[in-house]
């Protein structure tokens, strides 16, 4: 049985693996996914995985991943991965196999240390793939940049500054604004570098509307989750190992939301799913608890 480890009116988070989880989710479920999974690097995430794996071993499994998380979109359907870019090669490769390519999203990255014999990698990357033609794409706009010295605009814009939108810039595939949080009040798991809740927000915004519904098998700090309670669309994730940050991070965020039983019917799309019931448990249970109930 899928036992949700929370719930909120919104979403449901399941502590269990991705690919464990996906096999019973129903074909053309999900409107978009957005996924930032473990780069195989060694890093460290405080938590006890294991992120150094043999390659061939590493991209079997990214492989499963991404053709699980493909089925279960809707036809028109949007998947966003964020990744360095040498391993954004691999995983373009792969989906290019099954959806059809819209951008590669380049995210500054701040910083010029050196690295040996190579460039300072000033990027990441997050692909951005539909199923076809995307049923869903809502044009963004971000402000128009400023000095945070003086204040004045820092480009002339070829002197049509006067012809620009009064709502801000259209939004490019270069995101200069989106470096992992690096100060400590803005992070969920302490000594990890987490990605701003812009990222996966800007995603969902794209290609999205109310009440859309938005998987990320990477529950990580929490923040897909986070931007999917705040702008209105419902949510499934999945996370083996730091639950118990997220379920602290939507408590203090979205205390009247968290524990509710969710405004959506995902019964009908997957399969051995544990009803809300158990969450009349959780409400006593210790917040620090390593079970998946909570």
């Amino acid at each position: 049985m899928h036992q949700p480890f929370l719930t909120t009116s919104r979403g449901i988070l399941f502590a269990e693996d991705c690919l464990s989880f996906l096999a019973d989710v129903s074909s053309n479920f999900a409107d978009c996914v957005f996924a930032d999974p473990p780069f195989n690097l060694g890093k460290d995430y405080k938590n006890g995985y294991e992120d150094n794996i043999g390659s061939t071993a590493y991209f079997r499994w990214c492989q499963e991943w991404l053709n699980e998380c493909c089925r279960i979109l809707k036809p028109g359907g949007a998947i966003f991965v964020y990744a360095t870019p040498e391993l954004a090669i691999r995983f373009a490769n792969i989906l290019s196999d099954i959806a059809d390519f819209r951008h590669w999203i380049a995210l500054s990255m701040k910083g010029t240390y050196p690295r040996g014999n190579k460039l300072y990698p000033a990027h990441y990357a997050l692909l951005y793939y539909t199923l076809g033609q995307p049923k869903t794409f809502n044009n963004l706009r971000v402000p128009i940049p400023t000095c945070r010295h003086c204040g004045k605009e820092t480009k002339d814009y070829g002197g049509h500054r006067n012809k620009l939108n009064p709502e801000g810039l259209n939004l490019t595939d270069f995101w200069e604004d989106t470096s992992p949080n690096r100060h400590r009040k803005f992070k969920v798991r302490p000594g990890v570098n987490e990605l701003k809740l812009t990222i996966p927000e800007r995603a969902i915004l794209i290609a999205t509307n109310e009440n859309d519904i938005v998987f990320d098998p990477f529950g990580g700090g929490g923040s897909t989750y986070q931007a999917a309670e705040l702008h209105n669309r419902f949510w499934l994730g999945t996370e083996m190992y730091d639950s118990g940050h997220i379920r602290r991070r939507l408590l203090e965020r979205f205390p009247f939301s968290v524990d509710r039983k969710p405004d959506f019917d995902i019964s009908k799309a997957l399969d051995n799913y544990e009803d809300y019931q158990h969450h009349l448990l959780q409400r006593s249970a210790p917040e620090n608890m390593p079970s998946r109930t909570g």
